[in-house]
């Protein structure tokens, strides 16, 4: 097998930043870069034209890569050409993505999916360990994503966009991204140190951020501990919902956030099996997803053998 085969190219789309990796088959990251992505949101060009021409530096870099798979942020067509809404890009609302790519490119094959599900793709067939055909997958980071695997692709629904967990109404009607994405477990903790100050201890007057929250954690600090199980609490209530609705029996957990995940697993286990009758209880698995940080870029990659962004 030459290396044109077996060479692969996964890139991560985030707000303001891209990931890129060179992958192999076997899910090996031969190399990795990381792309600011802030000068393409005010440049006149747009940044769905930047992010074209950004394509060219690694295709060069890259001679050996034919398909190019790409993880975005948010809802994409069915037929995976076209971002439709992506909130924290909104530029590339309904830009032609592939078709510009295929355009300046044709020479390559270019596959795009919705960020979370790449994740769980990448997991399917990268993950260490044993890994489910059917599983849920659940990212927590910036913001609440989830995907569907059954038997191996990635449930779509009838316009491409099924799973999207974080818009979930939640507690006082709030979407779970409100509520436990990024800016609301910084929300919560930041409460809960003013109602606590005498536990908070060293978290009091610090720059509030979520590495602080899961180091603090991991050292003991209560209101720490007690940030995970308030976030724990509202995520496993939408677990339960969404477990009933889909009979799945396997949840991995991925993202930033998940690095607190002994944390939460508790509250987590305990409320599933409080609120699920056996039937679906005799069966359940919580597990942290395995590929942590390289979870995007390598399920962007896996996307150009699997066939989910055909």
């Amino acid at each position: 097998m030459n290396n044109k085969e077996k060479h692969f190219l996964g890139v991560d789309v985030g707000g303001t930043h891209l990931k890129i990796g060179l992958v192999d088959r076997e899910g090996a990251m031969l190399d990795f870069q990381k792309e600011d992505t802030s000068p393409f949101r005010d440049h006149s060009d747009g940044f769905g034209k930047c992010f074209i021409d950004l394509m060219e530096k690694y295709l060069m870099k890259y001679p050996q890569v034919e398909k190019v798979g790409i993880g975005l942020p948010g809802m994409i067509s069915k037929d995976r050409s076209t971002p439709l809404e992506i909130p924290a890009i909104p530029d590339l609302n309904n830009f032609k993505l592939k078709e510009g790519l295929t355009k300046k490119y044709p020479n390559h094959e270019f596959f795009l999916e919705n960020d979370a599900a790449a994740a769980a793709i990448g997991e399917f067939y990268y993950g260490k360990g044993d890994i489910a055909e059917n599983f849920l997958f659940i990212t927590m980071g910036t913001g609440i994503g989830s995907a569907l695997v059954l038997e191996g692709q990635v449930f779509k629904g009838s316009r491409g966009n099924a799973m999207e967990m974080g818009h979930m109404l939640s507690r006082g009607n709030a979407g779970l991204e409100t509520l436990i994405g990024r800016n609301g477990i910084l929300r919560i903790m930041e409460n809960l140190i003013a109602a606590y100050p005498e536990k908070a201890k060293e978290l009091v007057g610090k720059d509030l951020g979520t590495h602080l929250l899961v180091d603090t954690a991991k050292a003991g600090n209560e209101v720490s501990l007690m940030v995970f199980k308030e976030v724990a609490d509202i995520i496993s209530e939408a677990i339960v919902s969404t477990i009933r609705i889909l009979d799945v029996t396997d949840v991995y957990f991925g993202g930033g956030i998940s690095a607190g995940l002994e944390f939460m697993m508790p509250t987590i286990e305990y409320n599933t099996r409080k609120y699920l009758t056996p039937y679906y209880v005799k069966d359940l698995k919580l597990k942290k997803a395995t590929l942590e940080n390289n979870a995007g870029t390598l399920g962007a990659a896996a996307l150009c053998f699997m066939g989910s962004g055909l």
